[in-house]
């Protein structure tokens, strides 16, 4: 057994279904001994990619995403996508290659020290140096990427550690070929640094993976919390991805929105919560509610530039912030009651204490919901603006009439995906994914690869960008090559639209933000993919739905116009 079958024994004992990866000389051994543990081995045509489909899966089941890549550039390649699924707290497993132990640091091939490079954007990082240490550092990094705030892991496995001992020996040996005290000395050395590096080499294998105890929220302050809830007449409650971090939860934080009673946002891994047209659900101007609300419950969502640092809740509200992370618990905005712990768990807490009927705040929740519809009218009327090309709006409200039942939606871009949030409704938990906090383009593609190995029998639509596409749009390979059938509906006003908009009204130049109309549809056809290009509204039905009915990857272009829908809503 090498060290490329200790990696696929630890990860068949952590119930990994499927490995993302690029391909790479530092990591063959790897890759090998995870298809022959019987792990899905699921090859990319970007590191980035593999990592984000890697942070998909650990957001849909709670359960560490794998990825692993080679050495040098390989690596490198993955750290925007390692940032992503730090500031969305996922828990990913990155294996990375490197160069031979011997030989590091001394102009081996793609050698960087890559522990200094990862260090800040995981919770935990580990180079291993002995074939006897890989099963325990694998297992140790599972572990910390799902305790407290879930986050990415680093482990690093350099290549003479993961072949048999007698090729590495070879390896070591074939190199010295002279015959002096000199060399002889070296080929010593040598033989005792490999009979170092594999001795004990059967000492650890693996075991089941460890529980993971979520944090728990204090009772008291639950307590504390459901009585200055009983007492407000405007409550709130805002929800965010941290309060299903926990497979299963989904069922019990619903039902404890729906003993609270309170109008409530959901945002993030939350949206679809309460399904497409649930009574306690608003989905506009929350602003307004939150400067009007006297009880403000932030469930998993801290206070940063997402809700203006705080300041679009009114000073004199009681605020109850629930966070796994005490960072978040009180950033920018101090609650009344903070409680460290689960955010779901603490749903569910508060819930539990809240004895009387939920009709309490049945006024309040009517004019909210007023709100809502003259939001919704707005909405439609914007839809209906005729523009050279199709309207945004009306775009969006086109993809709403065609997803599937159960589909996973995926957003990749800025100004339409901004603009899908406001239309499209998933009609269950955890079947919306976006970037998060970083507003990352790119995760496309990704996003959408890990969906489908979680729910192969769903469908999985990404809404792109024409800026956002260019990122991934390679990997239409990669759908075709494992037969994955994701529809991508590409919204294609030729520039960058969210920073064109502000660009030229305040400095008076679209420098850098303009594309060219590109035929992204006759590419998709070139992967081997079905490639649609619709030019006006009344064409988009009978594409889309091509699309959707086909069973192969598609993407569907469209030639879309401008709009003044989201003007003003730059963010900082």
């Amino acid at each position: 057994m090498n060290g490329g079958d200790l990696v696929g024994e630890v990860l068949r004992a952590q119930r990994v279904s499927v490995l993302f990866t690029l391909c790479g000389g530092h990591i063959s051994p790897v890759l090998v001994g995870a298809k022959a543990y019987g792990i899905r081995v699921v090859d990319t045509r970007h590191e980035a990619t593999a990592v984000f489909a890697a942070d998909a899966v650990a957001r849909l089941t709670g359960r560490p995403g794998v990825a692993a890549v080679t050495a040098g550039p390989g690596l490198t390649n993955t750290v925007t996508a390692v940032k992503n699924a730090q500031l969305a707290q996922s828990s990913v497993v990155l294996i990375g290659g490197a160069a031979p132990t011997v030989l590091q640091g001394r102009g081996a091939l793609q050698d960087i020290d890559q522990m200094a490079l990862l260090r800040p954007h995981v919770k935990w990082a580990r180079g291993v140096r002995r074939v006897r240490d890989i099963v325990p550092a694998l297992e140790h990094a599972f572990r910390v990427s799902q305790q407290d705030v879930p986050g990415p892991v680093f482990v690093e496995l350099p290549v003479d550690l993961l072949y048999d001992e007698s090729v590495v020996r070879e390896w070591y040996g074939a190199a010295r070929t002279g015959r002096g005290p000199r060399e002889r000395a070296v080929r010593a050395y040598l033989a005792l640094r490999v009979r170092r590096q594999f001795r004990g080499a059967a000492a650890h294998h693996a075991a089941p993976p460890d529980e993971v105890v979520p944090p728990q929220p204090d009772t008291a302050r639950l307590r504390e919390a459901a009585r200055r809830l009983l007492t407000a007449r405007r409550p709130v409650v805002l929800v965010g991805s941290q309060a299903l971090v926990i497979p299963g939860i989904a069922g019990p934080v619903r039902a404890a929105l729906e003993r609270i009673g309170a109008p409530v946002y959901l945002s993030g891994m939350a949206r679809g919560l309460l399904g497409a047209d649930h009574p306690l659900q608003a989905r506009h101007r929350r602003r307004e509610s939150l400067r009007e609300a006297d009880f403000v419950l932030l469930a998993g969502v801290p206070a940063d530039f997402r809700l203006d640092y705080g300041r679009h809740i009114r000073r004199s509200a009681c605020v109850v912030s629930a966070n796994r992370s005490a960072d978040d618990l009180r950033k920018n905005r101090s609650p009344d009651i903070g409680v460290l712990g689960d955010a779901g768990l603490a749903l569910a807490g508060i819930a539990d204490a809240v004895t009387s009927a939920p009709d309490r705040w049945a006024d309040w929740r009517a004019q909210v919901n007023r709100r809502d519809a003259a939001r919704d009218v707005e909405i439609a009327e914007q839809a209906a603006i005729s523009t050279d090309g199709v309207n945004p709006v009306e775009l969006c409200r086109q993809i709403a009439e065609a997803l599937p039942k159960g589909a996973v939606i995926v957003g990749d871009g800025g100004d339409i995906v901004a603009t899908a949030s406001y239309v499209l409704r998933p009609d269950g938990p955890l079947r919306w994914l976006d970037p998060g906090v970083f507003g990352t383009l790119g995760v496309g593609a990704g996003f959408a690869l890990g969906a489908a190995m979680v729910h192969p029998d769903s469908p999985v639509w990404i809404v792109l960008g024409d800026g956002a596409v260019g990122y991934s749009l390679t990997e239409l390979d990669t759908f075709v090559r494992h037969g994955v059938p994701v529809v991508a509906v590409v919204g294609n006003d030729a520039r960058w639209s969210q920073i064109a908009r502000a660009q030229i009204d305040l400095l008076g130049d679209d420098v850098g933000t303009v594309l060219a109309p590109t035929r992204y549809d006759q590419v998709a056809a070139g992967f081997g993919a079905i490639g649609l290009h619709v030019d006006t509204a009344g064409d988009l039905p009978g594409a889309l739905a091509k699309a959707r009915d086909s069973g192969r990857p598609a993407l569907v272009n469209v030639r879309m116009g401008r709009s003044e829908f989201r003007k003003d809503s730059i963010s900082m």
